[in-house]
């Protein structure tokens, strides 16, 4: 008995220890974290292209393949690799394995795995029994990444390799950085074989980037300058390991950097390399967590996906800059840095989506460069991590800003915040009207969101936004108790809302204009839009702009006039802000069809290419690796502004599929992202595309306008035809949280409403006649009427309402 003991004790020892050979470096593993959770796979077609893993403290870009191309041209070549704002860490890395004689470079990866917290590369190592998975993310408030190779031996024999390490440093300033001083010098480099890293030094900052492995390693002494790039620093370290049979091999790296000083580098890199586990599974929990906010369930999983991948998307863009603030930046890899107007955009679709404290940070830092630079409620246009301002503000970005202030406040009902920032409320459409506004006719003369060349009259979206700035404040004075201040808002917005609807209509075109200009200005904008048409093959554009051409030649009349040139996707601003009159809104809706592909709107309509536009395509391949352009683009914005603007006027139908348009963007090219223009150009991962989903989907489908200064949620759902079923948990208003359930029946649609404060009411409404009978909680009710709405007030926890057609 003793000695059958004694056999089955060896045999557990003999299996024990196999099992810690096997997993022998297993301990802080990454990779078992990223079981389990949600991911998407991208396409073998894109694997050429980039992706990015994201903190707020430091990104990596490169590409699907696991390569690190440089890329970009904001900084020519420079915007991929790794970065730490305001400097850049690394241009990225390579990767080589050798088995005896033959070498294999991990930089051709069979496969792409994206999670909401970090990536997956998947290789294959030629016909040898390996496979291989690098694993990456990046820790909340940290500079630094975590790298690892799970190397797995699936051969019945031991296998020893060679795996070369090899890092590219490039410790340089970000785009402006000459403004504050910041200035690019040779790195240079020495490897701590005690603790297993290299250390590297800008020789004129105190700039640094250190990485390393837990895994003894062996550093070349040879260090050279990448090609082209003689300030960088290229340096390989070695590791010789043995993978016992049917084992995996854990290799990690870790990687971290400091604008200030060694120490920081340093401790930094020691935190995320002793505890990159316990780092990962905190950040897992809490970028998941961001979807219990505002989620999203319908029959159409498409776009139930796309909006839960899109509240990553912008955990992703968030940056937290010392000395800066923290905020969410317009894109990556090409702009992850602030815009004015870009943000107001992302922060309506995000306010939606529960992202209150993104929101909150996002205005304070914009609105704090803004008065730090500018000083009279001017908000800037762009704004580097350094701090440095490119361009002071457009025109438009500032009334853009006083409607965000508004609807964050309906949102939040918070005062302090009101109290905050109507100071700045007042000085920016003081600024608007005194500054840029020469002939005082209540329509500013300035660049607006289009950024044609010349474009610089009074253009359309300056004079939709300013409108609805002026409507906004008036709502704020009104609540502030500042009556006079209201009156007179509210009297400008009145008056500027009817010279746009009467000296911006142009009823010939059955289009608001693009421009109100003299003719002298009108006939130098025509030759220029001429030129960019014929160069782009569209004769149809061209024939259109020579009858304009000679049309105004022909034109007696001195003043100025109202001109549909470009059919730029601001004409209908006046759509999206719903101060159209119905009749005009329709005849516009229906002209901006024209302007429209498979992925969305043109941001230029004169751009169209009828012939590409027969069937979809890849934007990418078509430009080539030419010069970036936005010409001839399609892209979510506009296509957001569309959407909205179809729901404005009751067209939920059309909204709808202007969605399923956009949508074909999402993960087109990188799993689980959207890039900026449609479908794979530009940003592949762009913040304000949420406003396609966010604004639409909650606030218009769901039918979700929040009053929080007033306890009050009205709720006006028009849902398109094709969604029959879904919901919408947990939308923050307030203090409260409101749920939204629908679920489409033969005679009609259930309604569940749900909130968890008391003391707070519900206005369902819908329009008049729409449908036959109301019933309430099982009962029969008659909804009260007013202006062509009927309507009903519940002040209860949970609401069951059932419309009969």
């Amino acid at each position: 008995m003793r000695k059958f003991y004694c056999q089955i004790v060896l045999i557990t020892l003999i299996l024990f220890n196999g099992l810690l050979n096997a997993q022998s470096n297993f301990k802080n593993s990454i990779s078992s974290h990223f079981k389990q959770a949600p991911s998407l796979k991208g396409k073998t077609a894109f694997l050429g292209t980039p992706f990015n893993t994201a903190g707020d403290k430091l990104y990596m870009i490169g590409h699907q393949d696991g390569s690190f191309p440089d890329l970009g041209w904001h900084v020519k070549d420079e915007m991929g690799g790794i970065w730490h704002h305001p400097i850049k860490l690394m241009d990225g890395f390579n990767a080589r394995i050798r088995i005896g004689a033959e070498t294999y470079i991990l930089d051709k990866a069979t496969s792409f795995v994206n999670f909401p917290f970090g990536n997956k590369h998947i290789y294959t190592v030629g016909s040898r029994p390996l496979h291989i998975e690098r694993y990456q993310f990046v820790p909340d408030q940290l500079p630094g990444v975590q790298i690892e190779y799970a190397i797995k031996n699936n051969s019945n024999k031991s296998i020893h390799i060679q795996f070369d390490f090899e890092a590219v440093s490039n410790l340089m300033p970000v785009w402006l950085g000459e403004r504050t001083g910041m200035i690019d010098a040779k790195d240079l480099a020495s490897y701590d074989p005690t603790n297993n890293r290299w250390m590297v030094k800008d020789s004129l900052n105190p700039w640094y980037v250190v990485f390393g492995s837990t895994v003894k390693g062996e550093a070349s002494k040879i260090v050279n300058a990448k090609k082209n790039k003689p300030n960088t620093a290229v340096l390989n370290t070695t590791y010789k390991i043995k993978i016992k049979p049917n084992a995996v091999f854990y290799l990690p790296f870790t990687i971290a950097g400091s604008a200030k000083s060694e120490e920081q580098a340093t401790t930094s890199f020691n935190q995320i390399k002793n505890a990159a586990a316990s780092l990962l599974a905190k950040k897992k929990k809490r970028v998941l967590d961001l979807n219990n906010n505002s989620t999203l369930t319908l029959n159409d999983n498409a776009i139930a996906t796309s909006f839960e991948w899109l509240k990553y998307n912008s955990d992703w863009l968030t940056q937290d800059i010392e000395g800066i603030g923290k905020g969410v930046v317009a894109g990556l890899p090409d702009y992850p840095w602030w815009f004015g107007g870009d943000m107001v955009y992302t922060l309506k679709g995000l306010i939606a989506m529960g992202r209150k404290d993104l929101v909150y940070s996002t205005i304070d830092l914009v609105h704090g460069i803004s008065e730090k630079t500018n000083g009279n409620g001017r908000i800037i246009h762009e704004v580097s991590t350094n701090g440095a301002v490119f361009n002071p503000g457009n025109v438009n970005e500032t009334p853009q800003f006083v409607s965000l202030i508004w609807d964050v406040f309906c949102w939040t009902g918070d005062t302090l915040f009101l109290h905050k920032y109507f100071p700045s409320v007042v000085k920016g459409l003081n600024w608007v009207l005194t500054e840029n506004d020469a002939d005082k006719n209540l329509l500013p003369d300035g660049a607006g969101m289009m950024e044609i060349h010349g474009l610089t009259s009074e253009m359309i979206d300056v004079a939709a936004y300013t409108q609805k700035a002026f409507a906004d404040a008036a709502k704020m004075a009104t609540y502030l108790k500042q009556d006079s201040l209201a009156k007179d808002y509210q009297q400008k917005a009145d008056l500027i809302k009817e010279k746009i609807n009467t000296q911006f209509w142009v009823e010939r075109d059955h289009s608001y204009a693009d421009f109100i200009a003299t003719k002298s200005q009108a006939l130098k904008l025509i030759d220029d839009a001429i030129i960019r048409a014929d160069t782009l093959g569209n004769e149809w554009a061209v024939a259109e702009l020579k009858q304009m051409k000679s049309q105004t030649l022909a034109d007696t009349e001195s003043k100025n006039k109202g001109f549909v040139m470009h059919h730029n996707w601001v004409v209908n601003t006046p759509l999206e802000t719903g101060i159209a009159s119905n009749e005009q809104a329709i005849k516009a809706l229906n002209t901006a069809k024209r302007f429209s592909n498979g992925f969305g709107m043109y941001v230029t309509g004169i751009d169209k290419n009828e012939k590409r536009d027969l069937q979809e395509y890849s934007y990418a391949a078509s430009v080539g690796k030419n010069d970036f352009t936005y010409t001839g683009t399609v892209m979510t914005l506009p296509t957001a502004v569309q959407i909205i603007a179809e729901n404005n006027y009751g067209r939920p139908d059309e909204a709808y599929d202007l969605l399923k348009k956009v949508n074909k963007t999402f993960g087109y090219a990188l799993p689980g992202s959207m890039y900026e223009v449609s479908p794979d150009y530009g940003m592949m991962t762009q913040a304000w595309n949420v406003y396609a989903y966010g604004e639409p989907i909650v606030k218009q489908f769901f039918g979700i306008r929040p009053y929080a200064f007033k306890r009050q949620v009205i709720l006006r759902p028009q849902l398109p035809a094709a969604l029959k079923k879904g919901a919408l948990k947990n939308v923050h208003v307030g203090n409260n949280e409101i749920s939204v359930f629908f679920n489409k029946t033969k005679i009609g649609i259930e309604y569940t409403v749900s909130q968890n404060v008391e003391g707070w009411a519900i206005v369902f409404k819908q329009p008049k006649g729409k449908y036959k009978k109301w019933i309430l909680n099982g009962t029969i009710i008659k909804p009260t009427i007013i202006d062509d709405i009927e309507q009903y007030q519940s002040n209860s926890l949970l609401t069951k309402i059932h419309l009969i057609k």
